[in-house]
């Protein structure tokens, strides 16, 4: 009897650490999604499937044999329906209202910086799908499942058209070093990561403890279908990176599918990588460079209105979607972009609400907000960015027409071509010392000029500067130099530098002293002698 019981014991404290040991392994997050890199055996499959269609038909051969129901959650399996469907329409170049009776749902309020009624939140997150394993999706689906052949071209169409044969793969990411988290939002992880010990890239991928997955799995508890899902909006971003590449849009440098321990042909997306847009930082730079950052925006919303795609709106639009990249802005978040324009009846169907204001839209005979998408990027622009970085600080002379695009921009009285028309017409004015016309006036101190020598010391502060130890701003030419002395009571010397700016400034240290001048073969001085 005794022995009965200790073996009965025995057997309920194996059962509990068994049971406590599965559910920790199918705890989204328990494990690492970096770690999905050490699995190999169908690494290089996946890899070789960058180059050759074999392996992306034994991979849907693979999910063909497996395609029988096996969710009972139709709802969920609709969902992943619905975004391999759009990131489809996205391969394909069809316009948004291709397909009838196919109308938009209702964006959720978390995705839209600015409020709007109208639009497609699981349709924008739809694409990620593209490269993952296409028949996940119909499992307990009311769906028919996809035809074989449909998904080849479909897995394999990608490769076809990147032009790129030095895309990345697994193999390049294996024994990536310097590995930093950057941060997460609703579904994704990215991580910083040096390739050869020489290449720095941004890894994506979807965050298995984010709050996508975390609400999915609790609502569905299936953690492979739930990833199915979270997954396409990392196709999708793939999807968008290759159909729109432009200066001001990150550059998509390859991907890895590789199997966790749980999960296969998990996703992770490699590429270009940028420095985070800090608001506070940026407020601290001088005009020129946001004046550049506000340039580089305008140009990729002149760009996305008219896009391959269609106008294409970022619902997600904020500062932290964007990156900086060799003075240059970049968009590097396009899983929450959208080129489905609103449908209306009368132009009250076109309402768009965000927090400070709201305006109303006319209606086409179409049947579509007219340029709904294209007037959401703008306004946004309007109060992330130019309402902060435009005007402050600003050359005097360009002040009035900095003022107009601030203003035509917030009441939408301008669309985006407007906009960029303008703003090119203010760097012209910028880069050739037009702004200087009827500014400029006749020096009144003398200046030496001391060729061959600089101030080693002899610094003071002033604001916005290049450097933030001294005074190093940027100036058209040695008349402006001698103007910004003479409105600084502690400059007593400038020196000219042989480093220029994006527009072709020169950058000019400005001195409160002489006491430090030492010979410098590559600087040229000027000493201010009297007044």
């Amino acid at each position: 009897m005794k022995r009965r019981k200790i073996a009965v014991a025995a057997g309920f404290c194996f059962s509990f650490f068994l049971g406590t040991l599965m559910n920790l392994l199918f705890i989204p997050g328990f494990e690492h999604h970096q770690s999905n890199r050490v699995h190999r055996s169908d690494q290089e499959e996946e890899h070789a499937d960058h180059l050759q269609p074999r392996a992306a038909e034994r991979r849907v051969h693979r999910d063909s044999v497996s395609a029988e129901p096996r969710s009972s959650h139709p709802d969920l399996a609709r969902q992943i329906h619905e975004r391999y469907n759009e990131v489809v329409r996205y391969r394909q170049h069809r316009a948004p209202w291709s397909e009838a009776g196919n109308p938009l749902r209702p964006l959720e309020r978390r995705r839209l910086m600015d409020l709007a009624q109208r639009g497609s939140s699981e349709q924008l997150k739809a694409a990620e799908m593209m490269n993952s394993r296409p028949v996940d999706f119909n499992h307990g689906s009311s769906f028919s499942p996809l035809p074989a052949k449909a998904k080849l071209d479909f897995d394999i169409n990608l490769n076809r058209n990147m032009h790129n044969p030095s895309l990345m793969g697994c193999s390049d990411i294996d024994n990536v070093t310097n590995v930093q988290y950057l941060g997460s939002g609703y579904t994704k992880a990215v991580y910083k990561a040096t390739i050869n010990e020489t290449f720095s890239v941004a890894l994506k991928s979807v965050d298995f403890g984010g709050h996508d997955m975390e609400n999915c799995v609790k609502k569905y508890a299936s953690p492979e279908d739930c990833y199915r899902l979270a997954s396409y909006k990392i196709v999708k971003e793939m999807t968008l990176l290759q159909r729109l590449q432009h200066p001001h849009i990150i550059k998509l440098h390859g991907y890895c599918y590789q199997d966790s321990n749980d999960i296969t042909d998990t996703l992770t997306a490699i590429t270009e990588l940028g420095n985070p847009l800090e608001m506070i930082q940026l407020l601290q730079t001088s005009w020129e460079e946001r004046f550049r950052i506000c340039l580089s925006l305008v140009r990729l919303l002149h760009y996305l209105a008219h896009s391959p795609l269609g106008s294409i709106t970022l619902l997600d639009f904020r500062p932290r979607q964007f990156v900086i990249v060799d003075g240059e802005l970049k968009v590097t978040d396009l899983d929450d972009a959208s080129a489905d324009e609103a449908p209306c009846s009368s132009s009250a169907d076109c309402f768009m609400e965000f927090p400070a204001r709201n305006f109303t839209l006319h209606c086409s005979s179409q049947g579509l907000c007219q340029s709904i998408n294209e007037k959401r990027n703008l306004y946004n622009a309007y109060r992330f960015f130019f309402t902060y970085l435009l005007p402050h600080s600003a050359p005097t002379a360009l002040r009035p027409l900095l003022d107009t695009i601030v203003n035509s921009t917030g009441e939408l009285r301008w669309g985006i071509d407007e906009t960029l028309s303008e703003l090119e017409k203010l760097l012209h004015l910028y880069s050739n010392g037009l702004y200087l016309q009827n500014m400029t006036q006749a020096p009144r101190a003398e200046y030496k000029r001391v060729v061959g020598a600089s101030i080693a010391g002899d610094n003071y502060r002033c604001w916005p500067s290049y450097n933030h130890e001294g005074c190093l701003l940027s100036v058209f030419s040695i008349q402006e130099a001698m103007d910004v002395c003479e409105s600084h009571g502690q400059c007593h010397a400038f020196v000219l530098t042989n480093q220029t700016t994006w527009t072709g400034h020169q950058l000019i240290f400005f001195k409160a002293g002489t006491a430090s001048l030492v010979p410098d073969p590559d600087k040229v001085t000027f000493l201010r002698v009297t007044g």
